[in-house]
């Protein structure tokens, strides 16, 4: 169960890098987001806005040690 998990979980970081890359994949929508999350979750960290991150852009966000 657990191995399931962390093949969804690097699925779903792979999709988001994908759509970073995409031409408008750099909107931070809600499920952009959330599968940032869950892909910094998974590292044992959080995902914070960076000091000059732009909050509507997803690169504007960045997996932070707790």
């Amino acid at each position: 169960m657990r191995l399931a998990l962390v093949i969804c979980l690097s699925a779903a970081g792979l999709l988001a890098s994908a759509c970073a890359s995409a031409p408008n994949g750099n909107v931070a929508t809600y499920d952009t987001l959330r599968l940032a999350r869950e892909q910094c979750l998974s590292q044992g960290k959080d995902l914070v806005l960076r000091p000059d991150g732009n909050d509507r852009r997803l690169s504007g966000y960045e997996c932070k040690g707790k």
